[in-house]
């Protein structure tokens, strides 16, 4: 049975259908010439076809920038149709993307210099990767886009090239059986797909593997340091405000700059451990997983922190404060650190699953240690 989403878009398909002239085409079923990434149209027997091109604009090239750092990448997303690269014609490959603009343009810049038709599934703005497992680029939603997109009337060849990363959603046979459309699925990366086309559609083994190197890894940095950042910001104000707490004056400035930077610190030092240098040096730390692998950056960062604080004249109190980093700095850029295994290809949800449900309770005790021990040292400067 399909699911509610689906058969919305399986009614909204037929109701398009049904409502458009002798042909069964109308307008809707295309994509809008209107958007800023097109640069015409292209005549068709099924109507004007938005044309592309492979060159990126600045317009495009601000907006990758933009959702890299997390911005407005909920609806980074184009419409979901037949577009023209160039100016293809009935004997055109035909690339099928997910309507993620991000995915899109590295698509089309991909095929410079080529003429290609690309159909657009509706993924909701999500990329090829996470919409196939997600049921969003599936057998479903290709089967409709091909009967509304009006394709089998544009080129004569019967042939689709997919992502190879859309494989888990996508039944071949049965697209095969319900349009007439054989699935070919190219290469893991789109810069491979000119060499692909090149050799007849046939990839090497080379192109069916995806490698994470360190390009791609500082690649999703950023977009990692604006998230955490709503879980530091607050953190850091809680322990600049706390700290100036005393018993004798209500608020002592020396408190929050002495005790409360000493916690920023720790904790911006969490931040780049687990967000930066992990992802960074990722294939050199040890450890299996990211949530071990964010340890390794931490303990260095827990020695310079103890070398610079654990000065004369010591007290309880700053010894307590000191040693509360040995639990905090850890838990923080470990669970920092296991939140980047949700941008790559490495670990398969069961995977991720089974590295939370072991290292998440031990994260939340080491993080109540060190802020036990903090609250602890407060204590006995307030009592003292």
């Amino acid at each position: 049975m399909p699911s509610e989403q689906q058969s919305r878009k399986i009614i909204s398909g037929i109701s398009s259908k049904t409502a458009g002239d002798e042909g069964g085409r109308t307008s809707s079923d295309l994509p809008g010439l209107h958007q800023s990434f097109v640069r015409g149209f292209l005549h068709t027997p099924i109507g004007a076809v938005p044309v592309v091109e492979a060159d990126l604009s600045r317009r495009d090239l601000l907006g990758s920038l933009k959702v890299r750092f997390g911005i407005g990448w909920r609806n980074y997303s184009l419409d979901p149709g037949l577009y023209a690269l160039g100016r293809p014609d009935e004997a055109s490959p035909v690339v099928v993307s997910a309507n993620d603009k991000a995915s899109f343009d590295r698509l089309r810049e991909a095929l410079s210099g080529r003429s290609a038709w690309i159909l657009v599934l509706d993924t909701q703005g999500v990329n090829v990767w996470c919409a196939a497992a997600k049921g969003d680029f599936g057998t479903e939603e290709l089967v409709l886009r091909l009967q509304s997109s009006g394709l089998g009337q544009v080129v004569k060849h019967r042939r689709l090239i997919l992502p190879q990363l859309a494989a888990s959603g996508v039944a071949a046979h049965e697209v095969r059986s319900r349009t007439g459309f054989t699935v070919s699925y190219g290469p893991v990366e789109a810069c491979d797909l000119p060499a692909y086309l090149d050799a007849g559609m046939k990839a090497t083994e080379a192109m069916r593997r995806k490698t994470f190197p360190l390009r791609d890894r500082i690649a999703l940095i950023p977009m990692e340091w604006i998230s955490s950042l709503k879980l530091l910001i607050p953190l850091c104000l809680f322990f600049l405000l706390a700290a100036g707490i005393d018993a004798e004056y209500g608020w002592k400035t020396a408190l929050a700059f002495d005790s409360g930077l000493f916690m920023v610190y720790a904790l911006l030092g969490a931040f780049f451990s687990g967000t930066t240098v992990t992802p960074a040096l990722f294939p050199w730390l040890p450890g299996r997983t990211f949530a071990a692998k964010g340890l390794c950056p931490a303990w260095i960062i827990v020695l310079f922190l103890l070398n610079a604080r654990l000065t004369s004249p010591l007290s309880l109190p700053r010894v307590l404060e000191s040693f509360s980093v040995l639990f905090l700095v850890p838990a923080v850029s470990s669970f920092l650190a296991m939140r980047f295994t949700g941008s790559t290809l490495i670990t398969s949800l069961s995977g991720v699953r089974r590295e939370m449900r072991l290292a998440l309770p031990l994260q939340i005790a080491g993080g109540l240690a060190g802020l036990a021990l903090w609250i602890a040292a407060k204590t006995l400067r307030i009592l003292w």
